[in-house]
Order: structure tokens, then C-alpha cells, then sequence
């Protein structure tokens, strides 16, 4: 069996890279490809839980912006990301793997509770666990809920799937000249104001002497290469 670097990781996926052409909603074609590469890195030995932001049907901070008190907004965040976990799980099971949906809000009814304990009996039975709702609080993102289940689950690495291919110094649809960075020390990140994450999940992660990668989604078994040990994206880390 080919050997792999990360043995257990924290998946984050954007809500948005989910979502395809129409950027509202799910394209299930994606949402397939995504199932197949976590199915190969089950395969190989891997650990895997998943993160899914909520962009595709609404982003609380933006959607919600002057119209809405703050909280209310984040509240149907939350609620997106449960249907986005909710989708890809069912996805996950036609794939031919157990998927556990965990959410950190109650709501029995669709999705299992979230505790430490239970997340690390479900990973060590092979099953995916995806983390829903977010942290459960508001004014925080799906990053930084991310970050958070990575330090809880003692993760490897957390691996962010965005719809950017790497970290740059600024957008690189708008600006040409932007710098594409491989490696970054969390503190130049920081310093630099890079906007791989938010702010809190970055030095969440970094408190915590987490690794994170962000790459793209769509890059061909990008999740693969990334969990065996290529150099793909931008690799951030306290030192190298």
C-alpha cells in the first residue's frame, strides 16, 4: 500500500467550490468527484473529517450584511452547512462508505451531536465524520470550526479544498502580479494579512502547532496527492 503522509485529517471544503458553474445550490458532479477522492484516501489509510462551508446557500457575514441582525444571519449559516453535510453524506453512502453526520447544535432529528468522544470512535472505525453547524456560536466561520475539529481530533493537517489554488498576496483573478506563495510560516501569513482563512482560524491553527495546506478543489485527485505527501498549494506551518 503506497505510503501516505497525513493519516488523519481535517477536510475543509467550501460551500462555493460545491456549488460549480451556477455558484447557488449543488452540483453533484463535483460533489461525486469529491466523494471519489475521499473514497481512495479511505482506501489508502485515512482518517478523514469534513468541514463543508455554506457559500452555496448563504453566507451570513455577506447575505446578511446590514440586513439582518448578526446572529440571525449566522444562525442560517449554520444551517447550511447541516444541509451541505447532510447531501454529502448521503453522497459518501452511495460511494460505498459509512459517512456520520455530527453537528454542533441539536437537531436530532437529522444529524447526530457533536462530542469529541463519539467523532473519535466513529474516525477510528473507518467511517467520514462530517462536522456540521459550524463551531454552533456565531461570528465565527466554517474556517475557524474547521481549525477547531482539526485541534479536537488531533488531526494531522488540515487541508483546505477552496476554489483558489494556493495562498497569494493578493487575489489572483484580479491581480495579475500576485504572488503565489508554496510555504508560510503562520507569522508571515499573519503579518502579511494573507486571506487563506480568517484571521481566528489562522492563529487557532497556529496556537495549536497545526499543519494546513490550502490547494484547489478542482485540481485533478488534489486531496489524494496532498494526504500522500505532494507539494501542491501553499503549505503553512509555525517552522519548516
Amino acid at each position: 500500500m503506497p505510503e501516505v503522509k497525513y493519516k488523519r485529517v481535517l477536510l475543509k471544503v467550501s460551500g462555493e467550490a460545491l456549488a460549480g458553474d451556477a455558484r447557488r445550490g449543488l452540483d453533484f458532479s463535483i460533489v461525486n468527484a469529491l466523494c471519489d477522492s475521499i473514497k481512495e484516501c479511505v482506501e489508502l489509510g485515512v482518517q478523514i473529517g469534513l468541514v463543508i462551508g455554506a457559500g452555496n446557500f448563504w453566507r451570513g457575514v455577506k447575505d446578511g450584511a446590514d440586513k439582518m441582525q448578526r446572529s440571525h444571519a449566522d444562525a442560517m449559516g449554520m444551517l447550511g452547512t447541516v444541509m451541505n453535510a447532510i447531501a454529502v453524506a448521503d453522497a459518501l453512502e452511495k460511494h460505498g462508505l459509512d459517512a456520520r453526520v455530527l453537528s454542533a447544535v441539536e437537531m436530532n432529528k437529522f444529524t447526530e451531536y457533536f462530542t469529541r468522544d463519539t467523532a473519535e470512535r466513529y474516525l477510528n472505525e473507518g467511517k467520514v465524520v462530517l462536522f456540521a453547524a459550524g463551531t454552533g456560536n456565531p461570528y465565527f466561520s466554517t474556517d475557524t470550526g474547521a481549525v477547531l475539529r482539526g485541534v479536537e481530533i488531533e488531526a494531522d493537517a488540515i487541508l483546505m479544498a477552496k476554489n483558489v489554488d494556493a495562498i497569494y498576496s493578493a487575489d489572483p483573478a484580479k491581480d495579475p502580479n500576485a504572488v503565489r506563495y508554496t510555504n508560510l510560516t503562520y507569522a508571515e501569513a499573519l503579518a502579511k494579512n494573507l486571506k487563506a482563512t480568517d484571521i481566528t482560524a489562522m492563529a487557532l491553527a497556529m496556537d495549536n502547532d497545526m499543519t494546513m495546506v490550502c490547494f484547489g478543489l478542482d485540481e485533478e485527485k488534489s486531496i489524494v496527492r496532498v494526504v500522500r505527501g505532494e507539494q501542491i498549494g501553499t503549505t503553512v506551518k509555525n517552522k519548516f
